[in-house]
Formats: structure tokens, sequence, C-alpha cells
């Protein structure tokens, strides 16, 4: 892999009509192209609005198969701008088994793979498990990086973001990168000091993934009021705050709270000096961590 990348992400708004916000993320992506970007992450659900917000099986009608039109688009894409990318999917595998994918498609090779969401939030406003199957931690799956022209990703997906060992699982499998499409945001009524501490510790968390994984992390975001469309409660003011941090954490773009594009590019020989100076998985306890796969020690 070469020891620089340009790397890109975008964050939007989306709509319930798919050729809307498909629209608006292949205009981003065209306006990174022309900066040479070789690598862009967009965000979860991109192509259609956070539906999650309340349950209705009418909306399973949204899900794809990973090769149905969205994700053919979104191939095309890749192989005409010739980038590395990685989009999002409401996926419908079988009847009644539906994920909440990222796909990776890598230029004129197509989809090379991809990654079903393993944690799944059931919270006032976020209902995902009525919508998503888990998905499996088989070999082929779970904590896999996806291997690329552009190096080995280690894509994970919103709720994803808040647990260190998927983090820890996907750099002990080779992962360069760490990449978080999301959703997330702010109910309205919150007062100011409250969404400070929640986006805070949002941006806190992943940057700590890099920290202590000795890789780059991007992750992109959504933004704008979506309303919930049952009527129940005030909808959702997604924060954007879309970023891209080096391995020690270090903030090296940052977006705002509207839409928006960021491209820079990464040296990815920091990971080899950042991992030699602060040798975290060398002086990592594994004789000592069994208690981990138990829920909780009594």
């Amino acid at each position: 892999m070469s020891t620089t990348l340009k790397v890109g992400l975008v964050q939007q708004t989306a709509w319930p009509d798919k050729a809307e916000s498909l629209a608006a993320s292949e205009a981003a992506l065209r306006r990174l192209a022309t900066d040479g970007v070789d690598l862009v992450l967009l965000q979860e659900l991109h192509a259609t609005h956070y539906f999650c917000q309340y349950e209705d099986a009418d909306l399973f009608e949204l899900a794809e198969p990973l090769d149905g039109p969205t994700g053919e688009r979104l191939a095309g894409l890749a192989a005409e701008l010739d980038i590395v990318l990685v989009g999002s999917l409401f996926e419908r595998r079988a009847p009644g088994i539906y994920h909440n994918t990222a796909v990776v498609y890598d230029r004129q090779q197509g989809r090379v793979g991809h990654y079903r969401k393993m944690h799944i939030p059931d919270d006032p406003g976020f209902y995902e498990k009525f919508y998503f199957t888990p998905g499996e931690s088989d070999g082929s799956q779970g904590f896999q990086p996806i291997e690329t022209s552009v190096g080995r990703l280690g894509v994970l997906v919103c709720w994803d973001q808040w647990y260190p060992e998927a983090a820890r699982l996907m750099a002990l499998a080779g992962a360069e990168l760490l990449l978080y499409p999301t959703a997330i945001g702010w109910h309205p009524p919150d007062d100011d000091a409250e969404k400070n501490r929640q986006r805070e510790a949002w941006t806190l968390i992943q940057r700590s993934h890099g920290v202590a994984n000795g890789l780059p992390v991007m992750v992109a975001n959504r933004v704008g009021h979506e309303p919930d469309r049952s009527g129940v409660s005030a909808g959702i003011d997604f924060w954007g705050g879309s970023f891209i941090c080096g391995p020690q954490g270090e903030l090296l773009a940052h977006a705002g709270q509207d839409d928006e594009a960021l491209c820079i590019e990464l040296d990815l020989s920091r990971s080899e000096h950042t991992r030699r100076m602060w040798p975290y998985l060398r002086d990592r306890r594994i004789d000592a961590y069994g208690d981990l796969t138990r829920r909780y020690r009594d």
C-alpha cells in the first residue's frame, strides 16, 4: 500500500426519495473526484431518510439486495470516478432478514466486500432492532477488514463506534484504516449542555479507537433535521461533525453541521511509527482477558 492516500468523506442531508438522496451523494462524489481522491466514505443509510425513528413494516420496502439498484449505481460511480467507495445499504438478504450493511466498491472491480452492522441499538428514536438483523460473527463476516486497492479497510457502522472491542478486533485482523458511517443526532428538546456532552463523547470515543490501535479513523455522519413521521416525537437533529483523525487521535479534518465534503492526504506510514513508540498490541495481557467474553463479572 502507498504511504500516502488521498481520502474523502461526505456528510449530507437525506430524504425518503432515494433518487434525491443519491443525487446529493453523487454530486459530492464528483466534487471529491476532481480533487483526485482515492477513497471516499459515505454516511450510514445515505440513500434514504433515517426511517428507524419509528416502527412501520411498510418501510421494509425500502430494502434492496446487495446488487440492487442502489448498489449498481454506487458500483458504477466507483468505476467511473476510479475510486474506492464505501457506501451504505438497507439490505434485503432474504424474506424477513434485513441488514444495515456497509458495502465497499473498488474502482473497476465492483463490489469487493461488505460489512453487516453488528451492534444494533433500540432506543427512543433509534428503533433499529425492528429493522435490522445483526451481522454474523463467523470468520467470513464479523469484524473482518476488507481488502482493497488502497489497503485493508476496517469498516464498522454507527452503534459499533462505541465498542472498543470492535475496533480492536479489526486492528488485530490487520485493518489499516477504521471507517465509521454513522447517523447520530440530538433530540431537539435537549438543552445545549447535554447536546455538547453527547457530541463530544461521540467524537472522543472514535478518536480513542485511533489512539488505542495506532490507526487513522474516518467518520461520516448525516446532517439536517429529520421529522418523526409517526408524529410521536420532535424528530432528530443530525449534528454532522464528520472527521478524519490520525493514529494518535489528532484531528486532521473536521466538518460542521451542514452538507459538506472533506478531503485530505493521509500519511499511512505514521501508523508504523506510532505503534513503535506506543506498542499497545505488544504489551496486551492476552492471558488475562478471558472475562471479556462474559456479559458482566458478578
